[in-house]
């Protein structure tokens, strides 16, 4: 076999298992769609979105864990973007000047690895046991925490790609360092730095292990971030685990409403890195 018949060989193994094995992720994917969709879909109706959880062998829907979610993710975002953006923001525009940098960026991508379930444990520890109680804002602050290395990643990895030029145009014409930031690459950045915002909120969507040492659950419908906070991730493991058939079909409702909330997020910010491209 010549070297060129071999590197074509090669060439050729290489594409048939890269095609393979995304047909075999996407089969799966896809079965899993389909699957929520054929269990979810026929349990979902008005009632899921106007009555709250139920009790044993009643109607119900999941109303306050709707809302409840949403509350925790709106928070979990407000809470942790700033941090997160400003991190990213040191790490790309003044990083190069100190030392310690780098182990900023290690901590960053060790704390982006960290299993849900340990940050669930350090809220419950520092927030929890001293409240004495489960609260919204425990579980605010657990998904601000798994929300800041997603942002930081995102916004330094955005803002590093800003053409230097631009910062040098606007030094020149004697703009300070953070007017430059704020105004011109900042701006230059938005789309992508927007994107990390959303996949950040996408991935704490549907986190369940740090909800259950923080927020906890709550049957009945609360928008006081003080006490403990009804949730759908929470509330679809509780339901599917329980021997009630009626709590299995608000279970399996629940998970087709967050897998397609997650699906919606994820595609809009690919249609928006995209755009900014």
């Amino acid at each position: 076999m010549s070297l060129y018949q071999r590197r074509k060989f090669v060439n050729y193994f290489n594409l048939t298992a890269s095609i393979l094995t995304t047909l075999f992720g996407l089969f799966f994917l896809a079965w899993i769609m389909w699957v929520l969709i054929v269990k979810g879909a026929q349990y979902i109706d008005l009632s899921v979105f106007t009555q709250i959880t139920p009790a044993p062998g009643s109607e119900g829907g999941l109303i306050n864990a709707i809302v409840g979610s949403l509350l925790l993710t709106v928070f979990g975002i407000v809470i942790g973007t700033p941090i997160g953006v400003m991190a990213g923001t040191f790490l790309a525009e003044y990083g190069k000047g100190y030392v310690f940098a780098p182990a900023v960026r290690f901590i960053n991508d060790v704390l982006l690895s960290a299993p849900s379930i340990v940050i669930g444990v350090f809220v419950y520890e520092i927030m929890v046991m001293p409240m004495g109680h489960y609260s919204g804002w425990a579980g605010a602050v657990a998904l601000a925490i798994i929300v800041i290395p997603v942002v930081v990643r995102t916004t330094e990895n955005m803002l590093l790609l800003v053409p230097t030029q631009m910062r040098e145009a606007a030094a020149a014409l004697g703009a300070p360092q953070w007017k430059v930031i704020v105004l011109v690459v900042y701006k230059a950045a938005l789309a992508g730095m927007v994107t990390g915002v959303i996949l950040a909120m996408a991935r704490i969507a549907g986190e369940t292990a740090p909800l259950l040492f923080t927020a906890l659950n709550n049957q009945f419908w609360t928008t006081n971030m003080n006490e403990p906070m009804a949730n759908l991730p929470v509330v679809i493991f509780q339901f599917a685990m329980s021997p009630y058939e009626d709590w299995q079909h608000l279970a399996w409702a629940g998970a087709l409403l967050i897998t397609l909330f997650v699906l919606i997020m994820n595609i809009s910010a690919r249609s928006l890195l995209r755009g900014h491209k």
